[in-house]
Formats: structure tokens, C-alpha cells, sequence
């Protein structure tokens, strides 16, 4: 795990990590992302994922890139961000920690094999 990244990491953490574990994504994909995957379970509002981001940043879990070429920019000039090596390392850390629950449940009988 990043010496950044809390253990285990915050929910909106860990989703936001997800959404660019396979792309880049801008600040409004990353929301829709999150948005989509958790059946909506999960909002983030743009104050709270812009502060998140800076956050994440700074803890070395992602860096800022340049927007790729024929990107949607809906007009503005949108940042996109990326998953770090440390990054990715604390998304695989925190999935596998809450694997381990979902195994836990399965051993109880409470989920299908």
C-alpha cells in the first residue's frame, strides 16, 4: 500500500481510484463512472470529488494528465487523471481486503458459490 493511502481507504477513495483504474477519466467521467457502477448508490458531488482529487494527488494515488487527443471536453478545458503505480497498488489492496469479506459471507452461507 502507498505510504499515502489510509487503510482501509474511504469509500469514495477506492471508487474514484477504480474509475480511472482503466482509463483516464475527467472530473464529470469520473462521476458518472462511480455513478453508474454503484447503481447509484454513490453520488460524488463536484466539491467533494475536486477536494478528493487534490487530495489523491498530493498523496502520490494519482497524477494530472493532458487530455487525450479527440477527448469530449464539453467545452472547457477538463483535467484528466490517472492512476500512479502507488495508486494502483492501494485500489488491488483495498479490493482484495473487501474480497476477503465477500468470502467471509460466502463460507456463512450467505451468498450463492
Amino acid at each position: 500500500m502507498s505510504p499515502g493511502a489510509p487503510v482501509p481507504l474511504p469509500p469514495h477513495w477506492f471508487q474514484i481510484l477504480l474509475a480511472v483504474a482503466d482509463q483516464d477519466r475527467h472530473g464529470l467521467g469520473i462521476m458518472t463512472d462511480v455513478l453508474e457502477r454503484t447503481g447509484g448508490a454513490m453520488k460524488l458531488w463536484p466539491g467533494m470529488l475536486y477536494r478528493n482529487l487534490g487530495k489523491l494527488v498530493e498523496d502520490g494515488l494519482l497524477v494530472e494528465v493532458e487530455a487525450p487527443a479527440g477527448a469530449e471536453t464539453a467545452g472547457g478545458r477538463p483535467r484528466f487523471y490517472r492512476l500512479t503505480a502507488a495508486g494502483r497498488r492501494a485500489c488491488a489492496a483495498e479490493a482484495e481486503r473487501l474480497a476477503g469479506f465477500v468470502e467471509a459471507a460466502r463460507r456463512k452461507k450467505l451468498l450463492k458459490a
